[in-house]
């Protein structure tokens, strides 16, 4: 078996730890009393103790004009003003630099920076922008998230932007938009990874053809009949992405699974269908619906859990943090 943080690399491709995106909030704004304040530092040290060798920080883009939905989780309730996208952005990518900095955890930008705190035995945080409404039409503002330590760009969320089509509302482009193309095009000059989650299948399919890069789709999982979701993929969504070099980050969201044993079953099912070096874990952590892994240390069972479903040690390793890192060496170096 794996042993955390020693043996394998341990990756989450894709969470809100802590509630990071609440960084840099008054105590007074109504979000902080909605959801209470941000808990980094304890999040990022609950994956230290667990072994996790890298943690993903997002930003939730179109944050501010989000409200919670019974049917699809979160909705539109009203669109931006001029500026406030990128305005609220920029907060939460101050307030997470000032969070991570006051830990002392490194921010990595390549593989070689994972590996080095893995070796070292401590948690690199990768910064992730979930949704590109902060470019408000202009691409120069991915180098901004760039150079603030950002990895990679979820292109859409729940808002319908000028980017593309998103799964959970009725489309409206047809898929990739011109504008999607050039920050596609950007983040492969950039080195950020494109990430293709929430987005319809003619939206990645758009992006497939655009990049010249592998993307992934960092949290999501293979629908099903008898409990489909807008949410899940097609078996020719997942595998468009895999057939391409990029990686599908399994989420263990009550969407799909009741329990972590679950959980594992997907992974194997994923992993039957596109094959273990395409896939990997983005667990959504503190933003999740249901969530069936509710903290870092529960990474822990994921090993004998997929051992039981004839993985071997290996394959383990590549889908808990070895295939993120061949992601990463792909696109940033």
């Amino acid at each position: 078996m794996t042993t955390p943080g020693r043996r394998e690399p341990w990756i989450d491709l894709h969470a809100h730890a802590g509630r990071c995106f609440l960084a840099g909030l008054a105590a007074g704004d109504p979000l902080v009393g909605q959801l209470g304040s941000p808990e980094i530092a304890a999040a990022l040290a609950a994956a230290t103790a667990a072994g996790l060798a890298a943690v993903t920080l997002a930003t939730v883009a179109d944050l501010r004009v989000l409200r919670p939905d019974p049917a699809r989780g979160l909705a539109v309730a009203r669109a931006f003003g001029p500026g406030e996208a990128h305005e609220d952005h920029g907060r939460q990518l101050a307030g997470l630099a000032a969070a991570v900095g006051s830990t002392g955890a490194l921010v990595a930008r390549t593989a070689a920076d994972i590996e080095s705190a893995h070796a070292a035995g401590s948690t690199a945080v990768l910064i992730s922008c979930e949704g590109g409404d902060f470019l408000e039409g202009r691409t120069d503002r991915l180098a901004e998230a760039r150079a603030a330590g950002a990895s990679s760009l979820t292109l859409v969320h729940y808002r319908v932007s000028e980017i593309g089509d998103v799964q959970t509302e009725e489309p409206v482009h047809g898929g990739l938009t011109r504008f999607g193309r050039e920050v596609v095009a950007e983040c492969n000059r950039l080195g950020m990874i494109v990430d293709c989650a929430h987005a319809t299948f003619e939206t990645t399919a758009g992006v497939l053809e655009a990049s010249s890069r592998p993307v992934m789709i960092s949290h999501s999982h293979l629908d099903h009949a008898a409990r489909h979701h807008p949410r899940l993929l097609s078996a020719g969504h997942a595998r468009a992405v895999a057939q391409a070099g990029g990686l599908v980050g399994a989420w263990p969201s009550g969407v799909t699974s009741s329990s972590l044993a679950d959980f594992a079953d997907e992974i194997a099912r994923l992993a039957d269908l596109v094959g273990v070096g395409h896939v990997a874990i983005g667990t959504d952590l503190d933003a999740n619906y249901r969530p069936v892994l509710r903290s870092y240390a529960d990474f822990a069972s994921l090993p004998g859990l997929l051992a039981e479903r004839g993985m071997s040690d290996g394959e383990t390793g590549m889908i808990l943090g070895r295939n993120a890192l061949t992601l990463l060496r792909a696109v940033a170096g």
